[in-house]
């Protein structure tokens, strides 16, 4: 699996996109590697490994080694190799600790964290934790599974309101890191307004200063 690690890291050369990657860099995004390599490239190479005929268990050894390593593209391919069925709890709670930028954050929640079969209750539990990663992390999940018309109950739902009200007032006191994490929280009460029409009013007193 190394040799195939290797070969993976070297194809990035292929596909390099040096404007990306400055543009990337200038944001603040640093990675040991950056080669710039676009989303349809790196979704192309998921697919063709994918197509190797790779057991679920190959596939895993390879995401985990791929995740490893502090490169953008390793990272991003690694959330789209990871077997969704064979990905334990424990671990997906260090890669989400583990999670360098917001934009790791955001491919991993689609390629990979809303499909595991235990995502709403991870979204909950991160979305609770005191670190901004984590809860940016539970709310982009929890966009993610709302908009596929996931259902909370009703301690659910209150939950995870009063989770995003007490977020959301204490980001806008904090600097400019948290614009991030404002954000994913109002796309994912937008979301929700969706399904609970009877709370717009109050999720636009309460995040949208209506």
């Amino acid at each position: 699996m190394q040799e195939k690690l290797k070969e993976i890291k070297q194809s990035f050369r292929l596909y390099m996109n040096g404007v990306t990657a400055q543009s990337l860099r200038d944001k603040g995004v640093n990675y040991h590697l950056n080669w710039g390599v676009s989303l349809q490239h790196l979704q192309e190479m998921a697919a063709e490994i994918k197509a190797e005929a790779h057991t679920p268990a190959e596939l895993s050894e390879l995401a985990s080694l791929l995740w490893k390593e502090n490169i953008r593209e390793c990272k991003i391919l690694a959330t789209m190799l990871m077997p969704a069925d064979d990905f334990p709890a424990d671990l997906a709670m260090l890669w989400v600790e583990q999670t360098p930028t917001q934009e790791i954050a955001e491919l991993a929640a689609m390629h990979l964290y809303q499909h595991l079969p235990y995502a709403k209750d991870m979204a909950l539990q991160l979305i609770a934790q005191p670190y901004e990663m984590a809860q940016l992390q539970g709310y982009c999940i929890m966009s993610r599974l709302l908009t596929i018309k996931m259902v909370l109950n009703d301690s659910e739902l209150n939950e995870f309101i009063d989770q995003a009200h007490c977020a959301f007032k204490s980001a806008i006191n904090h600097q400019q890191s948290s614009i991030s994490l404002r954000h994913s929280i109002l796309n994912a009460i937008q979301k929700l307004s969706k399904h609970t029409p009877h709370l717009n009013e109050y999720f636009e007193v309460a995040f949208f200063g209506g």
